[in-house]
């Protein structure tokens, strides 16, 4: 069985958004797990960009659409 390459810097931080928003495979998963258990600066990015993401949807909960745009999204989808 053949050991995945630690990831690097870069490759975890380009990796970050997908990981949060959960469309990593399980091996990518792992691989970046790791690499924030090893890397202080990274896990920084990464509690930095899931509290921008928890901001960003908090904000979004409170939003109401306007009922014309609702209407013109349900004709849309059919609905």
């Amino acid at each position: 069985m053949n050991t995945p390459t630690p990831m690097n810097c870069s490759q975890c931080v380009e990796r970050l958004g997908d990981f949060l928003d959960r469309e990593l495979s399980g091996e990518e998963v792992a691989l970046v797990e790791s690499h924030l258990e090893r890397c202080g600066d990274c896990a920084r990015e990464f509690r930095f960009e899931g509290a921008v993401v928890d901001g960003l949807k908090a904000t979004l909960r409170r939003v109401k659409a306007p009922p014309s745009l609702m209407e013109r999204i349900r004709a849309l989808l059919g609905s």
